[in-house]
């Protein structure tokens, strides 16, 4: 079968590589083909069709195209493979669907993306490659949790004017790796590299949402075993049983509160932070004193305080979970 020269302006370098021949740089645009093309297809002809990557502002004639024009778009549909391929797309004929590309050209690219790892070829199509992973990490280890939290706690603080906290689990503690105080002239005892139990604070509880019943119960026992000498007044500490009802709300709503269990006339309101995997590996807090705190204001502040915490779970790799389709049978 006779293959003709591609006619997409987008694909001019990849024309060009696929022939001796470059496109002529003169006005009238004129492309040459494999000497083993038909007579019909060496016969020279203009070529005027429209780049196929929206938002590029690539040039509408193939002319026009220029070498480093054509490389990104090659990259860029590289990427776009890759995409496609963590949306769930596995074969050939749906990459080139996602791309608007040809099966030459999507079969060249895919076969790039596996010889380089960042595909694999699985029977039954292809899934996302090693290369990925070893990517990734390096991609977790150049990002700080702290630096990539402080922006969003830095909002946080902005909007409630309380005081923020930034914790992960150490143990049976909570320990503070970022604070912003409030401006409300309050001061609280936490500080960056204390810890404290994880039961007795509402950022130490958001850390626990996702355990088992007997691991709360475990931990609660351990806070209480922690803060024995600690003097309570009024002592506002729950119970075992009172305990793990609130954890069993807490973790169907995916906030915590911390109702003056660690601290006299503390209050504060907490949400996890999740990593690409979906673990919980930090919480972020709003604490303030009970004046500033009312239960009415602390309900207002668990979707603020989420919203904060899913903003750094994003940018960790997380993505929310999509509701499962239900399939209708015919």
């Amino acid at each position: 079968m006779n293959k003709a020269m591609p006619t997409h302006a987008a694909s001019a370098a990849e024309a060009a590589q696929g022939s001796n021949a470059a496109p002529h740089e003169t006005s009238s645009v004129t492309t040459h083909v494999p000497a083993s093309a038909s007579a019909t297809a060496r016969t020279s002809r203009p070529v005027a069709r429209a780049a196929t990557v929206d938002g590029l502002g690539l040039p509408v004639t193939l002319s026009e195209v220029t070498p480093q024009q054509a490389g990104t778009q090659t990259l860029l549909r590289g990427l776009a493979i890759l995409e496609a391929a963590a949306a769930g797309v596995r074969d050939l004929r749906s990459f080139g669907a996602a791309l608007g590309t040809t099966r030459s050209t999507t079969h060249r690219l895919v076969s790039s993306l596996v010889q380089a790892r960042y595909l694999r070829q699985v029977q039954g199509g292809y899934l996302l490659g090693p290369k990925l992973i070893e990517l990734g990490t390096i991609a977790l280890e150049q990002m700080p949790l702290t630096a990539v939290a402080r922006p969003h706690l830095e909002s946080l603080a902005e909007q409630t004017l309380d005081t923020i906290h930034l914790g992960v689990r150490d143990g049976d503690d909570v320990l503070y790796i970022d604070k912003i105080p409030g401006t409300r002239g309050l001061e609280m005892r936490s500080r960056i590299g204390h810890r404290m139990p994880l039961a007795s604070t509402g950022i130490g509880k958001a850390m626990m949402l996702d355990l088992a019943p007997d691991a709360w119960q475990s931990l609660f026992e351990a806070s209480r075993r922690a803060l024995a000498g600690v003097s309570f007044k009024p002592d506002n500490r729950p119970d075992a049983p009172i305990f793990l009802q609130r954890m069993t709300n807490y973790a169907a709503g995916g906030y915590t509160f911390d109702l003056e269990e660690n601290e006299a006339s503390i209050r504060c309101v907490a949400a996890p932070v999740r990593d690409a995997s979906g673990a919980i590996v930090a919480a972020l807090s709003v604490a303030s004193t009970i004046p500033y705190m009312p239960l009415e204001r602390m309900d207002e502040l668990i979707p603020v305080v989420q919203r904060e915490a899913r903003a750094i779970s994003e940018e960790l790799g997380w993505r929310a979970p999509q509701p499962a389709t239900r399939r209708i049978k015919r």
